[in-house]
């Protein structure tokens, strides 16, 4: 089988109209565990459940819930691009003198890009959590709710390693979804996927959990991706990404995000983000702009491992019933609480851990600075440290072009008439992003942002956004606008 074929890789994914039935008989006459009918004997196992099963009711979930969910639709705008035009003799003098080395181009324009998916309202006053790759590159968004109205939204910030997004409308008295607890979560449970699929209509499926923590290996957007996915089999097709997955309460338990699909397609599995989980990311975003991640600083040995390959890492029976540890970062959290190579993490603040994902998912929703409780098997001995959990990046240097240099961009400050045109007193500029920089990998910003505080701090020129940059210490907030935009954005950064 074709690999590339089994998953869709971050699909916009939906959902479509199912249903369900009950079966029910009538007891036969039990004797001793056989049932006897007189005129067709059978031999059966005797039924000591209840006498007789309620079918499970959806009609109150879903009406609490899909009032809850949104359309989005986006629009993303390709850019111009350039292609060099091939002419015979276009290496001889004349050609460069006219159009220099690379010969002429011709411009070729491509049509703007537009899709849909879903979305969840999380608070009355417009504030909607969906999946990033629903609204990444956008230009425009615009949701539309259940009553059929429409809203133009702005996007909050975005966390590709989770693929979470958090944006906003202007609108209140919004009916707000109830956020379950999505640790209570267990397999075979009945939930409902809600979403908008294949441009439909508000849409509605039945199924049930059927593995937790689960990773599949399709998120490629960020740079540590977090898998620790609830599979179900309600159906969900291109459309619903960003939807909701509901428990028999109405409460959201997941953020539908993906499919396991040969065709791209509703194949048998879905997957969806839990919530606890989306509530430390949403959380973060909404109050620093972006994650605040805690770095636990350790390399795991795959879940699915044969006989020779744990004979290959040294693992053995004693050293099993958990995350295997192959290798520690001196630099990390683990290490400095005496972690070590082939130790085995059971648990984690009392949760305990059997896979790298579920291992993940904890840490995930923990940030620098949280002390964390590990549980560990050592040559069978149990034991149990505590770990303080740190940033990745590593502080940037304070005083010198480090920290501007750390912020991976271009910076001019704006000239007076131009922060005269704005309303504004002044601030400095974005001019261009590097891919890879903190403002690259923390936050959506775009070029043209202008910058008028750092961490509280007024900032007017390079050098004041240098001296602003150098008294921060841990995550600090970034402030300022979009030429013509006339409203204040934030952006958080973790510089730990």
């Amino acid at each position: 089988m074709n690999k590339k074929k089994l998953f869709t890789g971050l699909l916009i994914a939906g959902a479509v109209v199912a249903g369900g039935f009950a079966l029910s008989g009538k007891a036969g006459r039990f004797s001793d565990g056989i049932a006897f009918n007189d005129s067709q004997p059978l031999i059966q196992t005797a039924y000591t459940g209840p006498a007789s099963a309620q079918p499970t009711d959806f009609e109150k979930a879903a009406g609490n819930a899909v009032p809850s969910v949104v359309h989005i639709r986006t629009v993303v705008k390709f850019k111009q691009s350039a292609q060099r035009q091939q002419f015979e003799g276009m290496d001889d003098d004349i050609f460069r003198h006219f159009f220099g080395d690379g010969g002429p181009r011709r411009q070729y324009n491509r049509p703007d890009q537009k899709a849909s998916g879903s979305g969840v309202i999380i608070s009355p006053d417009g504030f909607i959590v969906t999946n990033n790759h629903v609204v990444d590159g956008a230009s425009e968004i615009t949701v539309t709710l259940t009553d059929r109205k429409n809203y133009k939204a702005e996007v909050i910030g975005t966390d590709p390693n989770t693929d979470l997004a958090l944006i906003k409308i202007d609108a209140k008295d919004l009916p707000a979804i109830p956020v379950g607890n999505s640790d209570d979560v267990r397999l075979g449970q009945w939930v409902l996927a809600i979403g908008y699929p294949l441009n439909l209509d508000v849409t509605v499926t039945q199924g049930i959990i059927s593995a937790k923590s689960r990773s599949i290996g399709i998120n490629r957007q960020g740079s540590a991706p977090v898998e620790a996915f609830l599979q179900t089999d309600a159906a969900v097709n291109p459309g619903s990404s960003g939807g909701a997955l509901v428990n028999t309460n109405g409460e959201l338990v997941g953020i539908n995000s993906a499919i396991a699909s040969p065709t791209g397609a509703y194949a048998g599995y879905a997957y969806s983000i839990p919530s606890n989980l989306m509530k430390k990311v949403i959380n973060d975003i909404k109050q620093f702009g972006s994650v605040q991640r805690g770095y636990l600083g350790i390399s795991m040995a795959p879940d699915n491992l044969d006989d020779t390959q744990k004979k290959q890492l040294g693992i053995t029976a004693d050293n099993t019933g958990g995350v295997y540890v192959i290798g520690t970062d001196p630099a990390g959290a683990a290490a400095a609480a005496g972690v070590k190579q082939g130790d085995v993490i059971t648990s984690v603040n009392g949760s305990a851990v059997h896979t790298g994902s579920e291992l993940s998912e904890q840490i995930a929703r923990l940030k620098p600075g949280d002390k964390v409780a590990l549980s560990l098997l050592r040559n069978g001995a149990e034991s149990k440290v505590e770990a303080t959990l740190k940033g990745k990046l590593g502080n940037m240097t304070a005083g010198n072009n480090t920290s501007v240099s750390a912020l991976g961009a271009d910076f001019a400050a704006l000239s007076r008439q131009d922060a005269a045109r704005m309303g504004i007193a002044g601030g400095v500029q974005v001019q261009s992003l590097e891919e890879g920089g903190l403002l690259d990998q923390q936050t959506n910003m775009k070029e043209g942002f202008v910058i008028t505080r750092v961490g509280g701090i007024a900032v007017r020129t390079v050098d004041e956004l240098k001296a602003a940059l150098a008294r921060q210490n841990g995550n600090f907030q970034i402030e300022g606008t979009y030429p013509g935009s006339g409203k204040t954005y934030y952006y958080g950064i973790n510089e730990n």
